[in-house]
């Protein structure tokens, strides 16, 4: 597998995102960035981003949360951020991107985590819950799925994933923008471009939309519905925060509090004025979400 990895001086003076970069390897020699604020003695708060964002989407999440108590990881996924890139699309798949994260997560020996997901962090991260239930505490969904390859995909979606394939430029910075409610700086939209010097680094962030399962056939499809087993058993916190106007997830939130127990009496929430990705246009709202639920914990 051919690998790239992004210069470090393309990630210097990015806004608002003074962290210490942490390493990891997995799968084939693969190296994994994350982020790792506040005492590592204290309650984990795991971050998952997804398509085709990287940690720099939770910079503004960050900080409040461990300054409240606790330990914040937030991953770069294999083809993002600063994490290394395979260069070819067919190296990408969902289940290696869960094996890849399972590996990650097994080697810091986690528990009593709280999860936060949105997009792919969702596909990938409640995979992981149901993986290893014991080591999550309580969940926070927020514009995100766990598909098992039934009923049609929005037309929304189905649009991204037509213009994902056949750009010819895959305009990352600019995908932000175009899916949140607030206006990017150019100093914000060129972050979530940092990561991607040329097009070769781009593979995992084309492929990502086409490798949702949605069709029964699709990779994923029988290892979600497993895990789906796990979920509508799941008793312990699980809230949703889906926001008022992303067309690729809405009504997701419903299909959650219908299956999952743990999400009965929960503070559910819409978040008003958000965007596909609500970290960018409420990240005080969602921090004070996660704290607000880690703290009954």
């Amino acid at each position: 597998m051919e690998k790239l990895r992004t210069p470090d001086e393309r990630f210097n003076g990015l806004p608002d995102y003074p962290f210490e970069p942490n390493y990891a390897t997995v799968g084939d020699d693969l190296r994994l960035h994350y982020v790792d604020e506040g005492a590592k003695s204290a309650r984990p708060v795991l971050m998952m981003h997804g398509e085709p964002s990287w940690s720099f989407l939770y910079r503004h999440m960050i900080p409040p949360v461990a300054e409240a108590g606790f330990r914040v990881i937030a991953p770069d996924l294999i083809g993002f951020g600063k994490s290394d890139k395979p260069t070819e699309t067919s190296d990408y798949s969902y289940s290696s991107h869960v094996e890849w994260m399972l590996e990650w997560f097994d080697s810091l020996d986690l528990s009593g985590v709280v999860l936060f997901c949105q997009d792919w962090g969702g596909l990938i991260g409640l995979r992981l819950v149901a993986a290893r239930p014991d080591r999550f505490a309580a969940v926070i969904a927020g514009n995100t799925m766990l598909p098992i390859g039934e009923g049609t995909p929005p037309d929304a979606f189905l649009a991204w994933q037509q213009f994902s394939q056949t750009v010819p430029e895959f305009p990352t910075g600019m995908i932000l923008q175009g899916a949140s409610v607030r206006d990017l700086t150019a100093e914000e939209v060129a972050g979530y471009d940092a990561p991607y010097p040329d097009e070769s680094f781009k593979a995992g962030a084309r492929i990502f939309p086409a490798l949702v399962p949605t069709a029964p056939d699709h990779d994923g499809v029988a290892d979600n519905r497993d895990a789906w087993k796990v979920l509508s058993a799941w008793d312990k916190p699980f809230v949703t925060c889906f926001s008022d106007q992303d067309p690729v997830t809405k009504g997701g939130d419903k299909i959650f509090q219908a299956r999952v127990p743990g999400t009965k009496g929960q503070p559910h929430r819409t978040i008003k004025d958000g965007g596909h990705f609500l970290q960018e246009d409420q990240p005080g709202e969602l921090a004070e979400l996660i704290i607000e639920v880690a703290k009954t914990l």
